[in-house]
């Protein structure tokens, strides 16, 4: 007599991130960032979402298009709740080499030790030498680079990368008019 299983029903389940991203801060960083979250979960359900981030940035004066929210909740795999919304940070702050590793890097290839690679000549060993990059790949590394007459600033460029730019309006986001700003439905005035 052969015997026959049945087939049971699997539920999907949303992937886990069990790394251990609470290791990567000490206990007074974790407290920061849950107020952090706590402040951006604006109807206290536990996640991180769209309408979550447009209530958040409208009170910070900002007008973000759609499109731009979508892109924020997209950088996560899954839904932001606060394990993740760490890891991303985590990261965000640790997922490149340290700033003097990286000037290091540069400064291989900065002969006169003066800060500045010739654009050229930087794009040529990048499509020449080690890991080979496409044209496309150094036109958005050159993107928004520090390069003044043909000669790119790697010390700005490393510290841009690093610690973000220097100018607060470079984020893209457009601000809501002063008189938008006085009354928002809804919020505690």
């Amino acid at each position: 007599m052969s015997s026959s299983k049945s087939k049971k029903k699997h539920r999907s389940r949303t992937q886990r991130y069990t790394s251990n991203v609470f290791a990567m801060f000490n206990q007074a960083q974790i407290q920061e960032f849950k107020e952090a979250f706590n402040m951006i979960d604006q109807n206290r359900d536990g996640y991180i979402d769209k309408d979550d981030l447009l209530d958040m940035m409208t009170s910070l004066g900002k007008d973000p298009s759609m499109e731009y929210l979508e892109k924020m909740i997209s950088e996560a795999p899954g839904p932001i709740n606060f394990t993740m919304f760490l890891t991303l940070f985590g990261e965000k702050l640790n997922g490149t080499d340290p700033e003097d590793v990286i000037k290091n890097a540069f400064a291989c290839f900065d002969v006169n030790n003066s800060g500045f690679i010739n654009e050229d000549y930087l794009r040529e060993c990048l499509m020449t030498m080690g890991d080979r990059w496409s044209d496309d790949m150094v036109d958005d590394l050159f993107h928004g680079a520090p390069i003044t007459g043909g000669m790119f600033d790697y010390v700005e460029f490393t510290r841009t990368l690093k610690h973000g730019s220097k100018d607060k309006e470079d984020d893209q986001v457009p601000s809501l008019p002063p008189e938008e700003q006085a009354f928002r439905p809804g919020s505690a005035s």
